[in-house]
């Protein structure tokens, strides 16, 4: 069977990973699944993308129900902050020990006949350079080096509000979602594919705040005699009194608003941006037909003449499209709501297993409804 159906994955963070699990676990029970050729994922889905492609994500599933907070980020002390950013990142050695090494599972991909294209960030300080590449470092299991891949498959998925960039090869890489966090035009600009399915995943974001602030804060206006503690205290009352007016209260809160801003107004214009172009392809369709059906309604040898003439003008046109041709796609969007399961706070609530088995299936519900509604499966 011929495969020319790529599937497109957003970050997402744990409840990412879940909802695209369940997802993921639909389409490999359509008629779709042995025509995968392309899955394009950002941070989680990189992940989630990769176990699919080895057609392992029932491993993937035992992995995600075991997983806890502890497991991915694990906060630092609060004096390291400063240095090492607010967590360690814990999702690597998790990785090794309850799936298989990140590089490992890079070399099996390449006996995959599924190829996996992972998008990341590039910090690196050096030129860039100009155009749609610019800051960002696409990986592809068919050409990429397993031992590069693998690096690339975590530095992906490495939130860089909570912890510092990892090095793959000679860049400075971090979380994908900055530059790409769904990417979608990758795949419309991939040849020989005919339908894309994409899920996009629509985050909440928790309220960073100042609540720690008023602790701390408390305890050192037991000492209102020595200066500097005096000075702290009220630099402290100063955050709470931003948090309050709805202004960020501190560096980190700014950090994470901004990081909010940055990836979804990426992620809402790569959609848009199919839509639009979509839509001018499929109105360019129609324009072309009507042109050639009026000037072939004056008849003869001249309609037609004119008519190849047309037509031949239209072929060479060329505009800045998304693709050169229409191209199809069932697409899949969809929050973790009040099933939110919070990444990168100091203290987070253990991951229930009943909520990560219902986002599971939520992202399972997700696609069964669109593949209804397309009488695909």
């Amino acid at each position: 069977m011929e495969r020319d159906v790529a599937v497109v994955l957003s970050g997402g963070a744990v409840n990412g990973v879940l909802m695209e699990l369940g997802f993921l676990k639909r389409l490999r029970q359509s008629d779709l699944w042995p025509r995968i050729g392309w899955i394009y994922g950002t941070s989680a889905g990189a992940l989630s993308g990769t176990m699919a492609a080895l057609d392992r994500l029932d491993e993937l599933e035992e992995f995600m129900l075991g997983l806890q907070p502890d497991d991915t980020f694990r906060p630092h002390s609060l004096w390291r902050l400063p240095l090492l950013g607010s967590h360690d990142y814990r999702l690597p050695e998790t990785v090794r020990e309850r799936l298989m090494d990140a590089v490992e599972l890079a070399r099996e991909l390449t006996a995959s006949p599924v190829e996996v294209v992972v998008s990341a960030t590039d910090l690196t300080e050096s030129a860039h350079g100009p155009g749609a590449r610019a800051y960002e470092l696409v990986y592809s299991s068919r050409t990429t080096p397993p031992e590069t891949f693998g690096q690339a498959l975590l530095a992906s998925a490495a939130i860089s509000a909570l912890v510092l960039p990892l090095s793959v090869d000679d860049r400075v890489v971090t979380d994908g979602a900055w530059v790409r966090n769904f990417p979608l035009g990758r795949a419309y600009h991939q040849a020989g594919v005919e339908l894309i399915v994409s899920f996009r995943y629509e985050p909440t974001y928790p309220h960073v705040g100042a609540g720690w602030l008023g602790t701390v804060r408390r305890r050192l206006e037991h000492f209102p005699k020595i200066p500097p503690l005096r000075a702290l205290a009220e630099e402290l009352a100063a955050a709470e009194a931003r948090d309050a007016r709805g202004e960020p209260a501190h560096w980190g809160d700014m950090i994470v608003r901004l990081m909010r801003v940055a990836v979804q107004q990426n992620t809402v214009l790569e959609e848009r941006m199919a839509r639009e172009k979509d839509a001018s392809l499929a109105a360019l369709e129609a324009l072309r037909a009507d042109v050639d059906r009026i000037v072939r309604a004056e008849g003869g040898r001249r309609g037609d003449r004119v008519a190849r003439a047309v037509a031949a003008r239209f072929d060479e046109a060329a505009f800045p499209f998304l693709g050169d041709r229409l191209v199809p796609r069932i697409a899949v969007s969809g929050g973790a709501g009040e099933l939110n399961l919070e990444t990168g706070l100091r203290k987070p609530r253990p991951w229930d297993e009943a909520a990560k088995r219902e986002l599971i299936a939520r992202g399972y519900a997700l696609l069964d409804e669109r593949l209804a509604e397309r009488a695909v499966a």
